[in-house]
């Protein structure tokens, strides 16, 4: 097994959470819980237009700030051009204030089949994409924002600032090379997604690897993460809803506490420093087994 002290793992919030079913006190047990266990930080994800239920991830994680005080936060990842720069850029600096700067920050291209509904043209897809996020980094850390883009023109200023300085940490995703290039010119890290194996993320890597010497940056001070869907002692119709998503279910860690292990030491070998262990059922009790079962295994 690996042997490192540098590598960290997160843990999913429990954001998928039918009408009138939310328990506040089994949520602030779980955070705290996950607190206590030393986990690095706890995630969301954004899925406003999803026959699944699930929670808005700018107000979980602000609930969940309110119930710790170490866990750092985070969501991966915001489909940013849905939004308004400066709204979403208004909410995560004040959420970073209220935390008192726990915040990460994920930002993911997404598909141009989700731009209708939200009234957002598909025209320059990407340029409003990569504009909007230097759009967002200006307002954290700028006195006053002179941004004059295709998209955004912006004389003014916004307070307060993040409370990370420049600003909390920039994660971008995506599969292609070209979102690869665009997180080492914009982000702070790259997340591989969930639904890529471990061989597509280690290839994601290499990516990475070659655009930040490429890019002259130093490898040491942008991070690589993954998602990865688990489940210890999961049985196999716990496969039914990835292969659903993503026509297979290849990216699934499962089965016995070594099982698992195996499965997360090669992710940490592809080269990710941080895991977001997305849990596939009961979150508080595989949290508990992860905690006890799996990870000292790997150090």
């Amino acid at each position: 097994m690996t042997n490192t002290t540098t590598a960290r793992f997160a843990v999913s919030l429990p954001q998928q959470i039918s009408d009138g079913a939310f328990d506040p006190a089994a949520f602030r047990a779980y955070l705290r819980r996950a607190e206590d266990l030393g986990f690095h930080s706890a995630w969301t994800r954004e899925g406003t237009l999803n026959p699944v239920p699930t929670l808005g991830p700018t107000e979980v994680m602000t609930y969940a700030a309110a119930c710790t005080e170490r866990l750092r936060l985070g969501c991966a990842v915001y489909v940013s051009v849905v939004h308004s720069p400066l709204h979403l850029a208004k909410s995560l600096s004040t959420l970073d204030q209220l935390s008192r700067g726990r915040l990460e920050v994920g930002f993911g291209l997404g598909s141009r089949d989700l731009l209708a509904p939200f009234g957002v043209s598909p025209e320059g897809f990407v340029t409003r994409f990569t504009e909007g996020i230097e759009l967002m980094k200006a307002c954290w850390s700028e006195p006053k924002v002179a941004f004059h883009g295709r998209f955004f023109e912006v004389e003014a200023a916004m307070e307060p600032k993040a409370y990370q300085k420049p600003h909390p940490p920039v994660w971008l995703g995506g599969h292609q090379p070209a979102a690869i290039r665009r997180a080492v010119r914009h982000g702070d890290g790259f997340i591989g997604a969930g639904g890529a194996t471990t061989a597509a993320f280690a290839e994601q890597v290499r990516t990475v690897r070659a655009e930040l010497e490429q890019a002259g940056r130093d490898p040491a001070s942008f991070r690589v993460a993954k998602r990865v869907y688990v489940s210890v002692g999961a049985e196999a119709r716990l496969e039914g809803p990835l292969s659903r998503m993503y026509g297979n279910a290849d990216m699934l860690v499962s089965g016995p506490p070594d099982a698992c292990a195996q499965g997360l030491d090669e992710v940490l070998r592809a080269g990710a420093d941080l895991v977001l262990l997305d849990a596939m059922s009961d979150e508080a009790e595989q949290l508990e087994r992860l905690a006890a079962e799996v990870l000292p295994s790997l150090f």
